[in-house]
């Protein structure tokens, strides 16, 4: 373990690379995302106690098809994937540990492909809104727009629509 401080727009990894990590973030937030014809599409944010990797890059040694970037100062726990490795043979509490971490990262990239497969616009800005008031608070609406698929101004409308239901 290494703690580590990334200063914003640092990138804890970038696309191309092979993830030798994971990172449990302390402080600030960071967001996943990738860049298709010159614009960033943000594929997910993690904060304070999140775990954050590229899982397939890890695990398998492929090259990262995205980039984990600080979004504020982050401070970060890095765990080296061999020592990890070493760990497990040694400690049951430790590869325990990391089972149900594996199972919550997949867990958590399970829910955000199935948001866009069962809920519209405006229900995955609601779900965010209830669930994950954190991400509502202090990602731009740019990047918030690109996550939940829809286009700034869509999301402005989004916003202001749900703003109108609550006065009233």
């Amino acid at each position: 373990m290494k703690e580590m401080h990334f200063k914003k727009g640092d990138y804890l990894l970038k696309e191309g690379e092979v993830s030798h990590s994971i990172f449990f973030i302390k402080e600030g937030y960071c967001r996943t995302y990738y860049n298709q014809d010159g614009k960033d599409i943000n594929t997910g944010f993690f904060f304070e106690y999140d775990f954050v990797t590229n899982l397939n890059s890890l695990t398998k040694g492929e090259k990262s098809v995205y980039n984990i970037q600080a979004c504020e100062v982050v401070s970060a726990i890095k765990f080296d994937r061999i020592k990890l490795l070493e760990a497990y043979s040694k400690s049951q509490q430790i590869e325990t540990f990391s089972r149900k971490l594996l199972e919550k990262i997949m867990g958590d990239q399970e829910w955000h492909s199935d948001m866009f497969k069962l809920l519209t616009a405006e229900q995955r800005y609601e779900y965010l809104e209830k669930h994950h008031p954190q991400m509502v608070q202090r990602v731009t609406l740019t990047q918030m727009a690109s996550y939940i698929g829809v286009s700034r101004e869509t999301l402005s409308r989004i916003r202001n629509r749900r703003i109108k239901r609550i006065i009233m």
